[in-house]
């Protein structure tokens, strides 16, 4: 699990930082590098070409495991060519590679999918929490080695070797896929695709009735908006409160993964002794905490080892709920529909970072700073009244989560 994090993890990186340094070391407008994030709104519409993956699966290695190495190698192809390619002001040069940023994505994107499958079908209950702590780490660990592995070679080699090492990570990966544990063949596969676009709504609303299924989606949507909150002013906040570039550098780049990468372990750790409901409960908490501290923050002025403080709090926490949040998102994943179910739940998700993260620069100029980000802390309470519904504290198990021995599809 954590390799294929690695492998979900390095072509985002490739795709948004080590491009865009790329491109700006070569000179390209900004308004043109501006454009860059357009290329990866696979990421977000992923969903719609799911349902195709799980009904015409790839049978070698497994129905799971066939699509993860065929994108796996259209990975190395591509980045392996992004290596050849010279940026240039000349018009047909940068819709070139415009073009290989969006086949980047769409194998990314795809990639992402089967691996978020594989994942939900092959770990049992109790091994969820570790099986999302280990691919968050291993996708951590792709983001600090493109973001500065990546450039360093650059800087050192040229930008061709930076591009080679990302496509030659990849490639490595490719034995371990093919070595992974297979998952248990279907005993109902599926036949139409009429049954793979529509089946995963109807096998989800049978399973959790049609009054659990809108608070269930309801919690996916609320439950990390407290995170998407702050990070959508985290930087902006220090940078107004008068901390250098270098310190901001520190506290979100090497300082902040490290923080991440132990909540997530610490997650890890505790959700196998805590069980799903209890972990939902406690990590929402301590991510909590981490918003409070940065009002805390802004309210006493304090300096660099506040910041830090502040700092690690938020992303050991942030790191703990991401990993409850993972195996909250499997346990709701039928292993027949987990491609497209997933893919759903994720960008469900995905729209409390954008959308009701949306007005939270509006919401920090007319406030203030401590009073935002007490807001952002209070954004925390819908989830935990969704969660005293589907998730009480005394269950073991989330409400409507799929159970293979009441599977009624």
């Amino acid at each position: 699990m954590g390799m294929e994090g690695v492998a979900s993890g390095t072509p985002y990186m490739v795709g948004s930082k080590l491009l865009q340094g790329w491109l700006s070391a070569n000179n390209i407008p900004l308004p043109l590098i501006g454009l860059l994030p357009l290329a990866e709104l696979p990421y977000t519409l992923k969903l719609f070409w799911a349902p195709l993956l799980d009904r015409w699966p790839i049978p070698w290695p497994d129905r799971r495991r066939g699509w993860i190495v065929l994108t796996q190698l259209l990975l190395v192809l591509v980045i392996g060519a992004m290596a050849l390619l010279q940026p240039s002001t000349n018009p047909k040069a940068l819709v070139g590679i415009g073009l290989f940023a969006l086949a980047l994505a769409i194998a990314s994107a795809t990639q992402d999918i089967v691996i978020d499958a594989y994942r939900t079908d092959l770990l049992s209950e109790e091994e969820r929490g570790a099986g999302a702590a280990s691919a968050s780490l291993g996708y951590r660990a792709a983001g600090l080695f493109i973001s500065s592995g990546g450039f360093l070679l650059a800087g050192t080699y040229g930008w061709p070797a930076a591009f080679a090492a990302a496509a030659g990570i990849i490639l490595l990966i490719i034995p371990i896929t093919i070595k992974a544990p297979t998952i248990i063949p279907l005993s109902k596969p599926i036949t139409s695709l009429r049954q793979a676009i529509l089946g995963p709504t109807k096998e989800f609303l049978t399973r959790t009735g049609n009054s659990k299924a809108p608070i269930l989606l309801m919690l996916v949507l609320f439950y990390r908006w407290p995170d998407g909150l702050l990070n959508a002013m985290a930087i902006p906040f220090l940078s107004l409160s008068g901390f250098s570039e270098a310190t901001i550098g520190l506290v979100q780049g090497a300082w902040g993964i490290g923080a991440t990468m132990i909540g997530t372990v610490i997650g890890g750790i505790l959700f196998s002794h805590l069980s799903m409901n209890r972990s939902l409960w406690i990590f929402s908490i301590v991510g909590v905490a981490g918003n409070l501290s940065y009002g805390a923050l802004a309210q006493f002025q304090g300096g660099l080892p506040a910041l830090m403080f502040a700092a690690a709090l938020e992303n050991i926490g942030g790191g703990m709920v991401g990993a409850a949040f993972v195996a909250l998102l499997m346990s709701l994943c039928n292993p027949k529909f987990s491609a497209t179910q997933y893919a759903l739940l994720s960008g469900i998700y995905a729209l409390s970072r954008s959308l009701l993260s949306a007005p939270a620069g509006l919401l920090a100029d007319r406030i203030g700073w401590p009073e935002f980000f007490l807001l952002s802390a209070a954004a925390s309470m819908p989830a935990f009244i969704l969660l005293a519904y589907v998730a009480p504290w005394h269950e073991k198990e989330a409400r409507g989560a799929f159970d293979p021995e009441k599977d009624l599809i």
